[in-house]
């Protein structure tokens, strides 16, 4: 559900809007101006004032009186999804395995609405303009993990993907059409991996496997990505595919024999 759908009941507009404000601050802008914050939000200059001097108040956010900006404080609401799973600690090592054996960056992420979150992570070198981090969300339908559980999403779950996401031209080979996603889609679920070239970033090659929890329901994605420079589309295949699958199966083995009262993504 987007910011301007609201449900009929139960819904708390206050808390939403507190919530946009926090989401409102990232690497672009670490800092903003009340008019600013008020224009990144939609919200108007004295709501947004209310809402960022209460986020002051609570230690969330700082302000020098002129700008204002989130303080490490935030981490605490993201700790606590992360303390109450165990998928990041569970790959984490399986992670390390396998940078060890190929030598490129690899990553675990999950989906979250039209974005993947990253959960864990082991970099090598730098390959792209922005850094990413525990909690770099980027757009699904560009990135070999997003697209590897899109296209494991039930049929109704990805309808409601498709109406919600813009797809737009982030690097030169992005696919910009819902009827070219949804055959690259249809593809990936049948092969079990995505391949993902120059569509998120240029020169950014990535290729990413589905990790299973019980049932054999994917709930996160496992990926190797490197420069394009440097790895061609076979060698990505013929090297990084076979331990890539294999480090997914283990994460999802050892995820499915967590406790399910501690690790909803076990289920």
């Amino acid at each position: 559900m987007d910011e301007t759908t609201e449900p009929t009941t139960g819904y708390v507009q206050s808390l939403a809007r507190g919530l946009l404000v926090i989401r409102a601050f990232n690497e672009s802008h670490p800092q903003m101006s009340l008019s600013e914050v008020a224009r990144a939000t939609g919200l108007s200059r004295a709501a947004a004032r209310r809402f960022l001097h209460t986020l002051v108040h609570l230690g969330y956010v700082w302000t020098d009186g002129r700008v204002f900006g989130l303080t490490p404080r935030v981490l605490e609401l993201g700790f606590a999804y992360l303390s109450s799973v165990s998928l990041p600690e569970i790959a984490q090592p399986h992670l390390e395995r396998l940078v060890a054996e190929v030598h490129e960056s690899a990553s675990v992420s999950v989906l979250d609405g039209t974005d993947i979150v990253y959960v864990a992570r082991v970099p090598t070198s730098r390959i792209m303009t922005v850094s990413i981090n525990i909690g770099t969300r980027f757009p699904a339908y560009a990135t070999s993990m997003g697209r590897v559980m899109l296209a494991h999403l039930p049929e109704e779950e990805l309808d409601a993907y498709f109406d919600q996401v813009q797809l737009e031209q982030l690097a030169p080979h992005t696919i910009t059409t819902a009827s070219g996603l949804r055959r690259e889609l249809e593809r990936i679920r049948a092969q079990g991996w995505s391949l993902v070239d120059q569509e998120l970033e240029a020169g950014l090659r990535s290729i990413a496997a589905p990790i299973r929890g019980k049932s054999d329901r994917v709930v996160a994605a496992i990926n190797v990505s490197s420069h394009a420079a440097r790895t061609s589309d076979t060698h990505a295949r013929q090297v990084f595919l076979p331990p890539l699958l294999e480090t997914a199966a283990r994460i999802g083995a050892d995820l499915r024999m967590a406790p399910s009262g501690a690790n909803p993504l076990a289920r």
